[in-house]
């Protein structure tokens, strides 16, 4: 239970921080659209410049209907929950592993 409560902790705090991305103008690691790529490398590699566009479910962080900010803090959530969540199955899986 301690292990459990702990885990929820840091869960919150991911969330506590979830504003610091809206503080600066700079993109989010690995959030860079080709003119990033030709202002910072001075080309635009193949492989970006050739990819496919993808038509994300909260594109942007945002949610149609709601506000930029309730978008971004939504798309936080189901982030974190996605990510926190995976983690979770693979720690059940080598527990499990373990034991046999």
């Amino acid at each position: 239970m301690k292990d459990k409560k702990r885990l929820l902790y840091i869960f919150l705090s991911m969330l506590l921080f979830v504003p610091i991305g809206l503080l600066t103008d700079a993109p989010a690691w690995g959030e860079w659209d080709s003119g990033y790529y030709q202002k910072i490398l001075g080309f635009v590699p193949k492989g970006i410049k050739s990819a496919k566009s993808i038509n994300a479910f909260m594109s942007d962080y945002s949610i149609k209907g709601l506000s930029d900010i309730a978008g971004y803090y939504i798309s936080a959530v189901v982030g974190a929950t996605l990510i926190f969540g995976i983690f979770f199955i693979i720690a059940k899986v080598n527990k499990n592993e373990k034991s046999h």
